[in-house]
C-alpha cells in the first residue's frame, strides 16, 4: 500500500532547478532513485512526510512554505489571468483551471509567464505610442517608465518577498522590535543624529563604527520604515535582486530603481504582515488612518500596502494608488486594480486628487466615471514630507486611492455617506478623453476636429465636428 503524501510536483522541481541539482543529483541525497523524483515531479507520485523530513534535513529548507497549498496558489492566479479582457469571449469554469493545474502543472505555469510577458509588452507599446503623440520619441529608455510597467504587469504584488518579509517580521517581534533585531542579528547599532551631522541622508549605514545611523528629525513612521529598508537589503538581498532581475531592465538606473522599489516593499510587508494586515483591513473596513495607527505606518505608507494585497486565495480590494504634487507632477503611480489611469493619466482636474490641497489633511471622498461608464471611488488626501524641526523644509503631496465601485460598500468612507445621484465624470486625459462638454479641458483629444469660431464660439474650450 503506497504511503500516503501531498502532490507538490511543480514546487519540488522549482526547489531542485534553483539548486542547481540534477534529478540524479536530488535522488542521492534523499537516498532514493532518480526515476521516483521524476515520477513526483510529474504529480505521478505523492511526496511523502518521510521524504519531505530528508528534503528539510538535506537543504535546510523551511518545513512549512515548502508543503503550502501551491496548487491553489497557481489556480487562484490562472483565474485571475482569464479575467483578461482578452479572453472574455472563451468560459473557463474554476473546476477546469484546477484540472489544468493538477494534472498540467508546467502548462499553468508557461500560462502564467506567458501573461505577464503579455502585459508587460502591451504596456510598453501604450508608452510607446504615448511618447509619440507627445514627440518625445518614446518613454523606452525612462528607468521610472520601465520600473512602473514591471510593477504593473505584476499587479504590484510579489509573493516570494512577502513571504520572506512576513517570516522576517515575526523574527523582529520575538527580538522585541526592528532596532533590536539589527543589534542582535547585525551588530549594529542604531542612532538618531541631528540634520546637520547626517548632511543630507535620512539614512546611513556605517560599517566602520558598527552602526545605523538616522535623521533624527524623521517621524516614528518613517524612522521605522528606513529601519524596515535597510533590513531588507541585509536580509533579503538575494531575493530583491532576484525579482528585479525579472524585469530584464535594459539600464543599470532602471535596474537600481526597481530594487529600491522591491526593498520599500519588504519594509511595508515587514512592517504590516500579509496575514495580520489582511485580516485588520477587514474588520476595520479599510479605515487607513485605523490602520494606520494600530500598525504604527503614515497614511501614505498604509495606503500604499492596501495596493498589494492579492495573496491567492487572501485578495482584498485592488486598488490603484497615485501620488502628485500641487503642480500636477506625479512621482508614484501603483496599480493592483483596473483603474486605466495606471498608464496614461492622473491629470484631471475634476479629480479630487487635484482640488485637496485646498484643504491639508483633510480626506476627501469622489464618486468617478469614465468616458467608457466604468465607475470607481477615489479617497484622495494631502500628505507631508520632511520637516519635523523649525526650519526645516517641508513638501506637501496629494495621494488617492481608488477602487471599482462595486467594492466601495466595503469601505468605511462609503457606508456613511450618501451616494450622489451622478458621479463625477472624469477623463483618463485630455487628449484621449472624449467628452465633448467638458469646460475643464486643456487641449482637444486625438482624432477629432475643430470647429472654427468664425460665427459660432461654444461654451468649451473647444468645438468639435460630429464624425
Amino acid at each position: 500500500m503506497e504511503k500516503q503524501g501531498v502532490y507538490l510536483g511543480p514546487r519540488l522541481r522549482r526547489l531542485r532547478r534553483d539548486l542547481g541539482l540534477t534529478q540524479a543529483h536530488m535522488a542521492a541525497d534523499l537516498e532514493i532513485s532518480p526515476s521516483y523524483i521524476a515520477l513526483m515531479e510529474r504529480n505521478q507520485r505523492p511526496v511523502t512526510a518521510e521524504t519531505l523530513l530528508r528534503l528539510a534535513k538535506a537543504y535546510k529548507i523551511d518545513f512549512s512554505d515548502f508543503t503550502e497549498d501551491a496548487g491553489a496558489g497557481i489556480a487562484g492566479r490562472l483565474e485571475g489571468v482569464m479575467r483578461d479582457p482578452i479572453f472574455q469571449d472563451i468560459d473557463v469554469l474554476p473546476l477546469e483551471i484546477a484540472d489544468v493545474v493538477h494534472s498540467f502543472p508546467a502548462f499553468a505555469e508557461a500560462m502564467l509567464r506567458l501573461h505577464t510577458a503579455y502585459r508587460e509588452e502591451q504596456f510598453a507599446l501604450a508608452d510607446r505610442g504615448q511618447g509619440a503623440s507627445d514627440g518625445d520619441g518614446g518613454a523606452q529608455g525612462d528607468p521610472v517608465t520601465a520600473v512602473r510597467t514591471f510593477l504593473a504587469a505584476r499587479r504590484n504584488f510579489f509573493p516570494v518577498l512577502d513571504a520572506a518579509s512576513e517570516r522576517l517580521s515575526a523574527k523582529i517581534a520575538e527580538a522585541g522590535g526592528l532596532a533590536g533585531f539589527i543589534q542582535q542579528k547585525h551588530q549594529l547599532r542604531v542612532r538618531r543624529l541631528p540634520p546637520d551631522v547626517m548632511t543630507g541622508s535620512l539614512r546611513r549605514l556605517d560599517w566602520h563604527r558598527k552602526e545605523l545611523l538616522l535623521d533624527d528629525t524623521l517621524d516614528m513612521a518613517s524612522q521605522n520604515f528606513q529601519l524596515a529598508q535597510q533590513l531588507a537589503y541585509l536580509e533579503l538581498y538575494t531575493e530583491i535582486r532576484a525579482a528585479a532581475e525579472e524585469g530584464n531592465f535594459r539600464n543599470e538606473n532602471a535596474r537600481r530603481l526597481a530594487q529600491r522599489s522591491l526593498a520599500a516593499y519588504c519594509a511595508a510587508a515587514m512592517l504590516m504582515p500579509y496575514a495580520a494586515f489582511a485580516r485588520a483591513v477587514e474588520s476595520r473596513h479599510y479605515d487607513i488612518e485605523a490602520l494606520g495607527r494600530q500598525f504604527g505606518t503614515s497614511f501614505e505608507q498604509t495606503a500604499h500596502r492596501l495596493t498589494t494585497l492579492q495573496k491567492p486565495g487572501q485578495e482584498r480590494i485592488p486598488f490603484f494608488f497615485i501620488r502628485v504634487d500641487a503642480a500636477g507632477n506625479v512621482s508614484k503611480r501603483l496599480n493592483g486594480g483596473s483603474f486605466p489611469f495606471a498608464r496614461h493619466g492622473g491629470g484631471c482636474p475634476l479629480w479630487s486628487v487635484h482640488t485637496v490641497f485646498q484643504t491639508p489633511r483633510r480626506l476627501v471622498t469622489q464618486w468617478l466615471e469614465l468616458p467608457d461608464g466604468q465607475r470607481f471611488f477615489s479617497i484622495a488626501r494631502t500628505v507631508s514630507s520632511g520637516g519635523g524641526a523649525f526650519g526645516v523644509a517641508s513638501v506637501e503631496r496629494a495621494v488617492a486611492l481608488v477602487c471599482e465601485a462595486h467594492f466601495a460598500e466595503r469601505l468605511v468612507y462609503a457606508r456613511h455617506q450618501p451616494k450622489p445621484a451622478a458621479p463625477t465624470p472624469i477623463g483618463i486625459a485630455c487628449r484621449i478623453c472624449h467628452r465633448m462638454n467638458c469646460t475643464a479641458r486643456s487641449e482637444p483629444p486625438i482624432g477629432r476636429q475643430i470647429l472654427p469660431d468664425d460665427y459660432r464660439r461654444t461654451d468649451v474650450p473647444f468645438g468639435f465636428s460630429d464624425s
